[in-house]
């Protein structure tokens, strides 16, 4: 079961695609969709990363960070991000921390789940029914921002 809205967002701490470390605490104060899937370049994955790089203008304006979050190594994650022109950070949790953490464990791999973080860190929304080739549209509209 992922976690319930109204749970405070499990702090952490990982390394991003290009090796920089990302903290939750980093973006105290702002919105933070973080998204978990399974793999990095297989088909549901690929559309659902593809629908948050074509939503980032939207995202940015409503001053929201989309974070995506695989067991995944940064070497795996910066081959997706230049083949698909992903232009936010992916996550590296290849010792499944956040994984566990998020409750989002799926037998070595990250279930599909996503939650939105508000600037006090409490998780706002839980999506774990995601449809892929629109799930960043999908987040907004359900959030209502």
């Amino acid at each position: 079961m992922p976690l319930a809205v109204g749970t405070d967002a499990p702090a952490f701490t990982a390394k991003d695609t290009n090796g920089n470390t990302v903290s939750l605490s980093d973006f105290k104060g702002k919105t933070v969709v973080l998204y978990f899937y399974p793999k990095d370049d297989t088909p549901g994955c690929t559309k659902q990363a593809c629908s948050f790089r074509d939503a980032t203008d939207e995202y940015k304006s409503k001053d929201i960070v989309v974070l995506g979050v695989s067991a995944d190594d940064e070497v795996s994650h910066q081959a997706f991000t230049q083949k698909y022109n992903l232009n936010f950070p992916l996550l590296a949790d290849t010792d499944k921390a956040l994984i566990k953490a998020y409750d989002v464990d799926g037998g070595g791999y990250a279930k599909r789940v996503t939650y939105v973080i508000d600037g006090n860190g409490k998780i706002i929304h839980v999506d774990s029914n995601v449809n892929t080739p629109t799930h960043a549209s999908d987040v907004l509209a359900a959030v209502g921002l």
